[in-house]
């Protein structure tokens, strides 16, 4: 008989969440194809206690100074950097990407944790004194109280990073829902930041799906939701949230372009294109997903693109030399793997087909290497959706014109690259390009921690973009203070409307 897979649990109010859950779930291997945990799945009783923990303590942790917050959070980044080894082969092991992935992802969270250390400085306010006769006048920023974060499985360390350290740093408490598919890497975060110094109940953490999405963002003790994941759900996020007098950004769907103008570096081109489309198996949300080539290049590009693409390894991302792990689950395999039949049924060339990928020593692993599709057009659905998975699209533009209206007209607007040797080109084009982020010969334009990510169009609900100084504006408000220290015995009545004087 087969050992029981150990049970993954909820952290509320600094440890394990010990009662039964009337729920469960799989988490996989996916490399393995096997379950190899499971995890309680909350109902309203794990929300409410999760919620209630972060209220209780929120009072009190909002007058702990910022020097010893700062002091938490630089203690929370020593023990992130010496485990990192550790929570790398815990991603890797329930998510799939390879090892170099998941460190990486570590360390992109690590310098929004940085950002945060310097909470002292990001939350100073303004003054301004002799604003009329013996009035100063100054600002503060205040945090909200419980807030509440919901992210994806795609980077289970990282995007949870993007959130939780920023709104704790100014002064709330936070509960965060974590993926179901990938819930490990939250809960040791969450353990190591009590063991850095952080009071129970600051950060909570609950697993669960739709039931604790629902009940987590209609609560009426959260005040704000920070969102990351599909543009469906984002809606349904925001607009679900804000009906119940919520602030909310809710991060969706993408469809990033990566624009080649006839002048580029074809080969850094290629390089780029296959590292942004294949790494983490396409399983990112500013993965390359389309090519736009301008012409005359197209078919000296995709050849280059063809080539790398073929030679990329794939296999388990804990075993060394390998490029591409598998995708999460073998539903979103299926899913994935209906797209590539549906887009050489709709006409699209399959220059590169990772359908029949096989992987000798994990047979039942949820496998799909690189596909990348030439001559596909707007109206394909391999370009219109969002697969987050191995697929890369390859559409031909006659000008550069062509390309910028191409782009502009689609919905989302998360991510664009261009790749040219053209210094005013690309100034025009990061002028009128309509999208959040845009990376001039970067294919990934991810945002260092000092600024923000965020999106345009269906790539984004709500107003501010997540971590960087939106992060510090989003998880606080602003109060404006007038005061008076004037001489007492000139005090007397004045009926009119104050003015400057």
């Amino acid at each position: 008989m087969g050992t029981t897979p150990e049970l993954i649990r909820h952290f509320i109010d600094g440890k394990p969440w010990d009662r039964e859950s009337e729920r469960e779930g799989d988490v996989f291997d996916p490399a393995a194809g096997r379950v190899i945990r499971r995890v309680a799945l909350s109902g309203t009783a794990e929300v409410r206690a999760a919620v209630e923990a972060a209220k209780a303590v929120s009072e009190r942790w909002q007058d702990v100074s910022l020097t010893r917050r700062a002091r938490i959070m630089f203690a929370f980044r020593e023990i992130l950097e010496s485990r990192r080894t550790q929570l790398a082969r815990t991603i890797t092991q329930e998510h799939g990407k390879v090892l170099d992935d998941a460190a990486g992802e570590i360390a992109r969270g690590i310098e929004v944790v940085e950002f945060a250390c310097g909470i002292p400085h990001l939350q100073k306010g303004e003054h301004s004194e002799q604003v009329s006769t013996d009035v100063d006048t100054w600002s503060v920023r205040q945090p909200l109280g419980v807030v509440a974060g919901i992210t994806p499985f795609n980077f289970p360390a990282m995007v949870p990073m993007w959130m939780f350290p920023i709104a704790i740093a100014c002064g709330n408490t936070f509960v965060l829902k974590p993926s179901e598919r990938d819930p490990s890497a939250s809960m040791l975060l969450a353990e190591w930041f009590a063991e850095a110094g952080l009071p129970d109940g600051v950060l909570n953490v609950v697993h669960g799906d739709r039931h604790t999405v629902d009940a987590l963002i209609t609560h009426p003790d959260v005040r704000a939701v920070s969102f990351v994941g599909s543009t469906p759900v984002a809606r349904h996020i925001y607009a679900t949230a804000t009906n119940e007098g919520k602030r909310v950004q809710a991060l969706g769907g993408a469809k990033n372009h990566m624009v080649v103008l006839p002048d580029a570096d074809l080969d850094r081109a290629a390089d780029a294109a296959v590292s942004a489309g294949f790494g983490s198996a396409g399983e990112r949300c500013m993965a390359v997903s389309v090519v736009v080539a301008v012409e005359p290049v197209g078919d000296a590009l995709v050849a280059k693109i063809a080539k790398r693409a073929e030679s990329l390894v794939v296999g388990d991302g804990q075993t060394d030399g390998v490029d591409m792990g598998p995708l999460v689950t073998g539903q979103h395999c299926h899913r994935v793997r209906t797209y590539v039949e549906t887009g050489v049924s709709q006409g699209a060339e399959l220059v590169v087909d990772g359908r029949d990928i096989d992987v000798a020593d994990r047979p039942d692993g949820f496998w799909l290497g690189p596909n990348v599709f030439d001559h596909v057009t707007p109206e394909m659905s391999v370009y219109t959706d969002e697969i987050f998975g191995p697929v890369l699209c390859v559409l031909r533009a006659e000008s550069y014109d062509e390309a910028v209206r191409l782009v502009n007209d689609n919905p989302y607007g998360n991510g664009v690259a261009l790749f040219t040797r053209d210094g005013g080109a690309a100034r025009l084009f990061q002028r009128q390009i309509e999208a959040g982020m845009v990376g001039i010969n970067v294919p990934i334009p991810v945002p260092m921690a000092f600024h923000s990510f965020g999106g345009w169009g269906e790539s984004l609900f709500g107003d501010t973009h997540v971590y960087g100084p939106d992060g510090v504006r989003f998880y606080t408000r602003a109060k404006v203070v007038t005061a008076q220290w004037a001489d007492p015995h000139l005090a007397g009545p004045d009926l009119g409307f104050p003015t400057n004087r």
